[in-house]
């Protein structure tokens, strides 16, 4: 039993990870591409929901960006 919940606690762990995360965002964003490129096909475009999802894009790549430097190892002085 002992052995079942330190799984547990391992799996949990695994799942807010940042390399986890990292690639949640990946896969937003991706989605994100391909609905804006979808949005921008149609007529007539909806110029506030292209505005909106390209925001919400760039604050993923932002946030991407951020976690990727944070993973990086440092480097020594």
């Amino acid at each position: 039993m002992h052995r079942q919940s330190t799984l547990k606690l391992l799996l949990n762990l695994n799942l807010r990870s940042p390399e986890r995360r990292l690639i949640e965002l990946r896969m937003e964003h991706g989605d994100l591409d391909a609905l804006i490129d979808q949005a921008a096909q149609l007529t007539p475009v909806d110029e506030l929901t292209l505005r909106r999802l390209k925001k919400r894009r760039l604050a993923l790549r932002d946030e991407i960006a951020k976690i990727e430097h944070d993973l990086l190892p440092k480097e020594p002085a």
